[in-house]
């Protein structure tokens, strides 16, 4: 019985310190006590941009003419988002005097947001207007995609 109720006493006395902190009293003179608050220009910011421009991947583009006139075009575009979290914005300008029709895209995202690392697809259609005969020029993120109406 006595053998028994060392180890008992042992466990019952390891359990119970574990339950309960211990104040440990500071060691060491004044001007030693830990800071709260790291330095100035130690300090971590969440100051990140809420949104920002990140790419797109582009794979391609296909024109839609409506049967309307002046012919109004839709220009279909394919690519792939980083990510699923982002989202699809753009700018569009023109057609200028050489018939050039300028279609810049990037992606947003809330940058607080925590998102899966994969490529998103999507296919956006975006109107470009309305145009009379002729031949255009469409400009996206740079690259040239010609179309005649």
């Amino acid at each position: 019985m006595r053998k028994a109720l060392i180890p008992l006493l042992l466990a019952v006395a390891v359990l119970t310190a574990g339950c309960f902190g211990i104040d440990w009293p500071a060691v060491g003179g004044p001007g030693d006590e830990p800071t709260t608050t790291p330095p100035i220009g130690d300090r971590p910011t969440t100051t990140l941009p809420i949104a920002g421009r990140f790419p797109v991947y582009l794979d391609g583009v296909d024109f839609v003419m409506l049967e309307s006139w002046p012919v109004q075009v839709n220009a279909i575009v394919r690519g792939h988002l980083p990510t699923p979290c982002q989202s699809l914005a753009w700018d569009l300008s023109g057609p200028d005097a050489d018939g050039r029709i300028t279609l810049t895209m990037w992606s947003t995202v809330d940058m607080d947001q925590v998102c899966i690392q994969v490529l998103h697809p999507f296919e956006q259609s975006i109107s470009l207007g309305s145009f009379t005969s002729g031949s255009y020029t469409l400009v996206l993120n740079g690259m040239e995609y010609p179309f005649t109406i």
